[in-house]
């Protein structure tokens, strides 16, 4: 069965500090928020817009935190405020689509739901594309939760792992396990055997579906948001989640439902996508000069430079010699010079700088 498209919902994920694109990326101003790439637009409005494609505005919720109102109405502009779903406390992901999934069913039982982050980079957006309305049609007529997976193009420590079975139909497989982040030696061998895909943190499940999974697998969530059921889409609402939402787990969907469930599939796709979590994936897909330098800089001058990124404030300059490999950035309060080869360590450097000087740096 093919699916409807005004029965198309995209859930948006737009909570997240972060936190490894320090400092640009701050409490005040995360990495959603900021236009990463220099093209004119943020990773928000980059996502928002794509999954226009998908289903109508009025079916597209923004899922974030009550500190980010004013950033999302700026950046999408016009969007109703009803479809802005803050949370009153950073609880995780599993609550946050919980609540949306029963909110959404309220409104329309055959509702068929895509859970996004709003913060990744999608290349091949029409192949994208086609992978969603692929899905969507799988799970209008399934009772299944179906994950894109990402065929891997390197062996990656900085990402989960889904082992999938390889007879699949209609090219869908069905999830034998989620793998944790793996070391090396263990990621290649992943690569090799062609048996595992990148999670990419992209859902599509009915909300008939995932509800019932909730109501299976976290039975507190479920519990806890099904007492909304009188009030979702009334002016009730805003006070029952503002009371109820803060007794809800600190529990991410993977562990919630994806790793507990038997009816969990997904379609390989190769969509240039890229989580975007680090400076260094930032500049393996950015436009770099001759030396493979990634600049984001009005005036400089560089000299045996190679291999670096560099972002500057507009109209400031910078002379640099001799540097290889390193991430440069200045946000105008914070500068950042760092070897890209430890980059993993920048999330507990800047922990170190607040506590020492204070939370304007966070």
């Amino acid at each position: 069965m093919k699916s409807n498209i005004n029965n198309n919902y995209v859930l948006i994920m737009a909570g997240g500090v972060g936190s490894r694109f320090w400092p640009k990326s701050r409490n005040q101003f995360p990495k959603q928020f900021i236009d990463i790439l220099g093209i004119g637009q943020s990773l928000l409005q980059l996502t928002y817009e794509r999954f226009l494609k998908i289903c109508p505005a009025e079916h597209i919720f923004i899922l974030s935190n009550q500190q980010y109102l004013d950033l999302i109405q700026q950046q999408l502009d016009g969007i109703a405020v009803a479809n802005i779903l803050l949370e009153p406390s950073r609880n995780n992901t599993a609550p946050c689509i919980a609540y949306a999934s029963y909110k959404i069913l309220k409104s329309n039982p055959d509702a068929n739901i895509v859970v996004a982050p709003s913060d990744h980079l999608i290349l091949k957006e029409g192949e994208f594309l086609d992978r969603i309305s692929q899905a969507l049609d799988y799970t209008a007529s399934n009772d299944a939760l179906l994950t894109l997976g990402i065929n891997p193009s390197r062996p990656d420590t900085g990402y989960g792992y889904i082992n999938f079975q390889k007879e699949g139909v209609d090219g869908v497989h069905q999830v034998a396990r989620f793998m944790e982040k793996p070391v090396l030696e263990r990621a290649k061998e992943y690569l090799a055997s062609g048996d595992y895909l990148w999670n990419a943190g992209i859902f599509v499940w009915r909300a008939q579906s995932i509800i019932k999974a909730f109501e299976r697998h976290a039975s507190e969530i479920a519990n806890l948001f099904v007492q909304g059921n009188e009030v979702y889409n009334t002016s009730a609402e805003a006070a029952f989640i503002k009371e109820n939402y803060p007794k809800s787990p600190n529990i991410s969907i993977d562990y919630a439902i994806l790793e507990k469930a038997d009816n969990v599939y997904t379609i390989p796709s190769d969509i240039g996508w890229s989580d975007l979590g680090t400076w260094a994936s930032l500049h393996e897909v950015v436009e770099k000069d001759e030396n493979n330098n990634a600049l984001s800089v009005d005036h400089f001058h560089l000299e045996n430079t190679n291999n670096c990124i560099i972002q500057l404030p507009k109209k400031k300059a910078a002379i640099i010699k001799g540097l290889e490999d390193f991430i440069v950035v200045d946000d105008g309060k914070v500068l950042l010079i760092y070897p890209k080869g430890s980059e993993q360590e920048i999330k507990t450097v800047a922990g170190k700088m607040v506590s020492s000087y204070g939370e304007e740096y966070l």
